[in-house]
């Protein structure tokens, strides 16, 4: 899977005025320099090397920026030299509104480092928080190979509730794509309910529609331990739902699908695109009181080996570029080429940055599951294995038992008959946890 944030500043254009910026003190100082000793010297450019500390504070750490303040300082003192300046008022109002100037840039550039650095570290708990419900899916499962991407929206934009989550069960391979409503902790805290329930589920139940029955359980009983405080509206709580999709991808040549409000999987087959919609429109998680009396069935799908199922979020398809035309994903996966699924998803990646122009407005996640050709006379990949029944361990193997093979030593008792050896009239042995033969009473 990748993990990724669309920035402007992950943009080549950036990086570029990311440098020209961080050159610009050291052009004025040398600009300065050639000026004050330049044979033409008409202009009095003194004044000029008071704001190179503070250019150097936008883009440097405090050491940076002294330095540059320092360099400033040599030049003022090279040109007061050359032009045998010292001892006039003009010199020294120069290097004291540079000191100033320096002091007060590298107590700003101080303060930005160690509010980026804040600001690094809440990220990269923000990510690491949002990966456990985006955790990486193998490159195969069962019968089919699959690819993930999920990319975060622009800088600033709060955390989003995008989900998604494969597993490999008895049953064949179970998928969900999922999408919260809002930002914030709150939507990751529905998020993390809904994929644990998923992941317990599917392993249990085999009926698909008990795993939804799950899903939406849990997050009934998140919303119930939400904190009303945390709410800005206090009807923001009714309007809270999840749009969830199911998928079941079976030994047979079929994909079974679940959808409670989200928008619907594509199947290429032969670089034909067509949309899985659902017969009967379900209402999304938390909605339950439109689901009506109709109970939820389960919808088969011809899927055959070779055919690429695409499950994604709201956020690729409503993808806008300047002219706020939306993302043609259906032409532009009949285009794709690719000969993996990673790299298929990776071509889809960059088709989707480049409509946006790196700028997302919204999470957007998608999931890319490929069917493979299966023999029917081999086992599913996705069956429990049998483990096998581990050999009888004795005594010297360690306290983990007796020998199971071997009959337990007899002694000759005063009857005449035998009696195994712990059974004696002397208080009775017992073996320890350690090895050590020990006595009841003590």
């Amino acid at each position: 899977m990748r993990f990724m944030r669309s920035t402007p500043g992950a943009s080549g254009r950036s990086q570029t005025l990311f440098a020209i910026t961080r050159c610009l003190p050291f052009l004025v100082l040398a600009a300065v320099l050639s000026l004050e000793l330049s044979p033409a010297h008409t202009l009095y450019t003194g004044p000029l090397l008071s704001p190179a500390p503070a250019l150097a504070a936008v883009t440097m750490g405090p050491a940076g920026t002294g330095g540059t303040a320092g360099l400033a300082g040599g030049v003022s003192a090279i040109t007061a030299t050359h032009h045998h300046a010292w001892g006039g008022q003009q010199v020294y109002a120069n290097l004291l509104a540079l000191l100033v100037v320096a002091v007060a840039s590298v107590a700003t550039s101080a303060v930005r480092v160690r509010r980026e650095h804040e600001l690094t570290r809440i990220r990269r708990i923000a990510e690491v928080s949002q990966n456990v419900v985006l955790r990486p899916l193998p490159a195969r499962m069962g019968v089919v190979n699959t690819a993930s991407v999920y990319m975060a929206a622009e800088r600033g934009a709060q955390i989003g509730g995008d989900l998604y989550e494969a597993m490999c069960t008895r049953y064949g391979v179970r998928l969900i794509v999922g999408d919260v409503r809002g930002k914030g902790l709150a939507a990751v805290r529905s998020a993390a309910a809904v994929v644990g329930a998923f992941r317990e589920a599917v392993h249990y139940e085999r009926d698909l529609t008990e795993v939804m029955r799950r899903c939406a359980a849990a997050l009934a009983r998140e919303y119930e331990l939400l904190d009303r405080s945390e709410l800005r509206d206090p009807l923001e709580l009714e309007e809270q739902f999840v749009t969830v999709l199911l998928a079941q991808v079976p030994d047979d040549s079929t994909v079974q699908l679940i959808n409670r409000g989200h928008p619907p999987p594509l199947v290429v087959r032969h670089r034909t695109v067509r949309a899985l919609c659902p017969v009967r429109p379900l209402p999304p998680l938390g909605l339950e009181e439109f689901l009506g009396p109709h109970p939820i069935r389960v919808e088969s799908f011809p899927f055959l080996p070779g055919d690429r199922l695409l499950l994604h979020t709201d956020g690729v398809i409503e993808a806008r570029n300047r002219c706020n035309e939306f993302f043609p994903l259906h032409q532009t996966m009949e285009r794709l080429d690719g000969t993996t699924p990673s790299e298929y998803l990776d071509r889809l990646r960059h088709a989707l940055l480049r409509h946006a122009e790196g700028r997302l407005a919204d999470d957007a996640a998608m999931v890319l599951v490929e069917r493979t050709a299966a023999r029917a006379e081999q086992p599913s990949p996705c069956a429990p294995a049998r483990l096998p029944r581990p050999a009888p361990r004795t005594l010297r193997d360690g306290p983990s038992g007796l020998r199971a093979s071997r009959p337990p030593r007899h002694r000759r008792d005063g009857t005449g008959g035998t009696a195994p050896a712990w059974a004696s009239t002397a208080p009775s042995a017992r073996v320890a946890w350690n090895g050590q033969r020990t006595t009841d009473n003590g």
